[in-house]
């Protein structure tokens, strides 16, 4: 069922900037689908998905639920949305377990960078100074990426 609900999305999302970000399909049929759009994903977008899925399954031959959205805040980023979300606060869990808060600055084909500041010791006499901090990760050594909402 999850390779044929695959195929549906390809299909559907054949010529547009559309992406699936996740799919999950339960054992009780429960079908779940989460999109992203370089340029935006509209309640269309996800109508039109949602139609060339379920105009393709026969309800007759086998019952399931459909639910299909867009990726939200708290979800981990997949490889295509890390350019999107440039300039905004994430959070990054590194393979070694690490985790990083920072503004992602730059991303490419190979990696993130990302820039925090920091209050560090300063070199001579009492006090602190503020610090910024730099640091370029590749993609293999980031577990999870998620976006972070600040107010």
């Amino acid at each position: 069922m999850k390779e044929k609900v695959e195929q549906l999305i390809s299909e559907g999302v054949e010529g547009t900037d559309i992406f699936l970000v996740k799919l999950t399909v339960s054992s009780s049929n429960d079908i779940n689908v989460l999109l992203d759009s370089d340029s935006g994903l509209t309640l269309a977008n996800c109508r039109t998905v949602s139609r060339a899925i379920e105009s393709n399954l026969d309800r007759e031959e086998e019952d399931f639920s459909l639910t299909v959205s867009s990726a939200g805040i708290g979800e981990p980023l997949v490889l295509r949305q890390y350019k999107k979300n440039v300039g905004r606060k994430v959070r990054v869990t590194l393979i070694d377990g690490e985790i990083i808060e920072a503004k992602m600055v730059a991303a490419d084909d190979k990696g993130v960078e990302l820039e925090w500041k920091s209050r560090e010791k300063k070199p001579t006499g009492k006090g602190k100074i503020t610090v910024v901090n730099n640091r370029l990760l590749d993609y293999q050594s980031i577990k999870q990426t998620i976006v972070l909402i600040t107010f």
